[in-house]
C-alpha cells in the first residue's frame, strides 16, 4: 500500500517524480494533497542520490485547481476547521494552503521541473510557478481564474508570476481569469517549451538526466538558490557577495577538483560532495519571516 493517497513518489536514478494521483479529479488541488507534496519535497531534499525533482500529474490533467466540492477546501462549514489547521499563521491568519505548498517547492534543494500535462487552473498553475523550468503538453490549458471565482491568486503568485512573465502579461491573465492555451503560454514566457503530449516526460527525464549525470549536486543546489534569492536583491553586490563566498567555500571541496580532472581526463565526473556540507554559503531562500507561526 502506498504511503500517500492524493500523490505518487517515485525515485530513479537519481530523478525523483512527484506525481498528482487523484486523475478521477483531474488531480484537483486539496489540504491533503499539499501536505503530501510538501513531504514528498521534505524527501527529496533529505536524499542524497536525488539530484531533480519532476513534478507532473496521473491521468489527462495536470491539476484543475483546488477541490471545490472537497470537505477540506472553501466550504463554510469547515472555517473553524481550517483556522485550527495544522498550517499555523501568518500575521496572525491562517496560511493559505496553496503557499504553504508552493513556498516548499520554492525551498526545495533540488532543481524542479514541471511536466505539464493537460488542464492546470488556479493552484494548478500556481504551485509550477517556484519550478525552475516549465515544459507544457501541446493539451496543457492554464488559467488564473480566481478573479472569476470572488479571490485573488494564492500560493505566492502575485510574487512570482510578475518576476516570470512582466506585469502587463501578468495582470492580462489574472484579471480576465481567462483559460488559455500551452501556445500562449509559451509565447508569454510561462513555460520553456511545448511538445507532443507523448514526448512530454520524456522530454523532461531527458532534462533532469542532463543534470543528474554531469553537474554537482551542491553547485547546483547553490545557484538555484542565489538565482531565486537575487530577484529581490537591491544591487549587483548582494549577488557578487554571495557569489565570492560560494566560490570560495566550493573551491575546497571535492567536486570542483573533480570538475576539472574530469574534464582534462575527459571522463564523466564523478560528484561526491553533499548539499548538506554547504550550509554555510547557502542562502536561505524564501526566508521565513517573523510574523509565520
Amino acid at each position: 500500500m502506498s504511503e500517500y493517497e492524493n500523490i505518487r513518489y517515485e525515485v530513479d536514478e537519481g530523478i525523483a517524480t512527484v506525481v498528482l494521483n487523484r486523475p478521477d479529479r483531474l488531480n484537483a488541488f486539496t489540504r491533503a494533497m499539499g501536505r503530501e507534496i510538501n513531504a514528498a519535497f521534505d524527501r527529496a531534499d533529505a536524499d542524497d542520490d536525488v539530484r531533480v525533482v519532476i513534478l507532473t500529474g496521473a491521468g489527462r490533467g495536470f491539476c484543475a485547481g483546488a477541490d471545490l466540492g472537497s470537505a477540506d477546501t472553501f466550504s463554510e462549514q469547515n472555517a473553524e476547521l481550517t483556522r485550527q489547521h495544522d498550517l499555523g499563521t501568518i500575521d496572525g491568519t491562517p496560511r493559505d494552503s496553496g503557499g504553504y505548498t508552493s513556498l516548499r517547492i520554492a525551498a526545495s534543494l533540488k532543481p524542479v521541473i514541471a511536466a505539464i500535462n493537460g488542464p492546470a487552473v488556479g493552484i494548478g498553475v500556481t504551485m509550477t510557478l517556484p519550478a525552475d523550468i516549465r515544459l507544457a503538453a501541446e493539451s496543457a490549458k492554464f488559467g488564473f481564474v480566481f478573479a472569476r471565482r470572488g479571490l485573488v491568486p494564492e500560493a505566492a503568485a502575485s510574487w512570482f508570476l510578475p518576476r516570470l512573465v512582466g506585469m502587463s502579461q501578468a495582470m492580462e491573465w489574472v484579471a480576465t481569469g481567462r483559460v488559455f492555451k500551452a501556445d500562449e503560454a509559451l509565447a508569454g514566457r510561462l513555460v520553456s517549451r511545448v511538445v507532443p503530449d507523448a514526448d512530454l516526460l520524456s522530454t523532461a527525464r531527458e532534462i533532469a538526466r542532463e543534470i543528474a549525470d554531469n553537474t554537482s549536486g551542491a553547485s547546483v543546489a547553490i545557484a538555484r538558490h542565489m538565482m531565486w534569492s537575487m530577484l529581490g536583491a537591491s544591487t549587483p553586490y548582494e549577488a557578487h557577495r554571495a557569489d565570492s563566498k560560494a566560490i570560495f567555500r566550493l573551491r575546497q571541496g571535492p567536486d570542483a577538483a573533480e570538475g576539472v580532472s574530469a574534464f582534462l581526463e575527459k571522463r564523466p565526473p564523478k560528484f561526491a560532495a553533499r548539499i548538506r556540507d554547504y550550509d554555510d554559503v547557502m542562502p536561505q531562500w524564501p526566508a521565513p519571516t517573523d510574523d509565520l507561526s
